[in-house]
């Protein structure tokens, strides 16, 4: 099979309405004049002392420290090029029933460029330490590290792009070596988004998403893309000096070319996984549903040392590199998979409870791979509802 390239259908729909968890369904209309800080417009020319109206315009920094908690920062398309993080700091939140808002203006595209950072560990993009942030519809591209790197709990991350960056395009992870358990980022939804080509000079690092070290719980990815990353589509490692993370959820969502960049670049250095789910022989208790992996450069989904109890269901994976499943310990739940290949290629190893639902290779496809021949295709449908196709038919895992 061939991936046929295609660009994700990425539109910001004025008026669509919209119901997120712990949110009341707001409709999203027509910008107004703004004359408080309830509602702030920034544009790549504005200037920090700017009033923040649609006229004048201020700058995200200063909106960032100016925004009321609930208010909504709107960003006019463009490119914003910065050299340093730009930071949502610990304490800058909104509420569980009114999330401050970072959106695009609709309609437009705003592209956040840190072309003019170094490679390093401390070159973030976008940081967001806050907690209730709706982050919507922003691209994040070329971070000296991780493109949008989230410190903070229950935010909201709709339609966002990470790509280019030097580290994984978006991360959850606490904010500093001494942030306690108790503030490990915890109930952040990440949905209809896509991440891709993130690079590190090692090729080892750099996944399109991850909860990983030190994430907490009831974190959930839904109708993400995660494609054409150095290393893996996703990443859950943990390890003993941290331990265990909090479960994390994963649901219909799709990870393809892990392994390879968009211009063929490879490096055998790393892990090259669709979905990486552990790690250590610590026991995390992760679920992933509905979800897909198609030919990355080692396996589609693996248990990477977690031996611990996951969901497993409702999955495809077809043609990775080694195996399409694999998951050599634990008393993980299998249950609906689905696992093709156009040629020859590893084993399936599912240690745990699987029964006859599921149909794994070993050999031969069973008769459910015909749903799924002929070129990759996906797009995010107006809802955000990821809509992926192969010959040109829909599918659903």
């Amino acid at each position: 099979m061939q991936v046929k390239p295609l660009t994700a259908c990425v539109s910001l729909l004025a008026g669509m309405l919209l119901t997120l968890p712990g949110t009341t369904a707001q409709a999203v209309s027509a910008p107004h004049e703004a004359l408080s800080a309830a509602a702030l417009y920034v544009s790549p020319n504005g200037t920090d002392s700017a009033a923040g109206t649609q006229s004048a315009p201020t700058t995200l920094t200063s909106a960032i420290a100016r925004i009321t908690p609930g208010g909504t920062i709107y960003l006019r398309g463009g490119t914003y090029r910065y050299s340093q993080t730009v930071t949502i700091p610990q304490g800058a939140d909104g509420t569980s029933g009114d999330r401050t808002e970072l959106t695009a203006y609709p309609g437009e595209t705003p592209v956040l460029n840190f072309a003019a950072q170094s490679e390093s560990p401390s070159n973030r993009g976008l940081a967001v330490n806050g907690s209730y942030w709706h982050v919507k519809g922003i691209v994040v591209e070329r971070a000296g590290d991780n493109g949008i790197f989230v410190g903070g709990s229950d935010n909201v991350f709709e339609r966002t792009v990470t790509r280019f960056n030097r580290d994984t395009g978006l991360q959850l992870s606490r904010m500093a070596s001494d942030t306690p358990r108790d503030r490990w980022p915890s109930n952040n939804l990440i949905l209809s988004v896509e991440s891709h080509d993130n690079a590190d000079s090692d090729g080892e690092d750099a996944d399109g998403f991850a909860a990983k070290l030190t994430s907490g719980p009831g974190n959930v990815f839904r109708y993400a893309v995660s494609h054409n990353n150095i290393d893996d589509g996703w990443d859950l490692y943990t390890k003993p000096d941290t331990g265990a993370i909090g479960a994390v959820t994963i649901e219909d969502s799709l990870a393809y070319e892990n392994g390879t960049l968009s211009d063929g670049t490879q490096n055998s250095s790393g892990d090259r996984n669709g979905y990486k789910l552990g790690g250590e022989d610590i026991k995390v208790n992760h679920v992933v549903r509905r979800s897909i992996a198609y030919d990355n450069g080692k396996h589609g989904f693996t248990y990477n040392r977690n031996p611990g109890s996951m969901t497993v269901s409702d999955n495809v994976s077809i043609d990775n590199a080694e195996r399409n499943f694999s998951f050599d310990a634990g008393t993980s739940v299998f249950r609906g998979n689905v696992s093709c290949r156009d040629d020859d290629g590893s084993n399936d190893k599912t240690v745990g409870d699987a029964d006859g639902s599921n149909q794994f290779w070993t050999g031969s496809n069973g008769s459910r791979c015909s749903a799924y021949a002929g070129a990759l295709g996906w797009s995010f449908a107006a809802d955000g509802r990821l809509v992926v196709t192969f010959g040109g038919n829909q599918v659903t895992p």
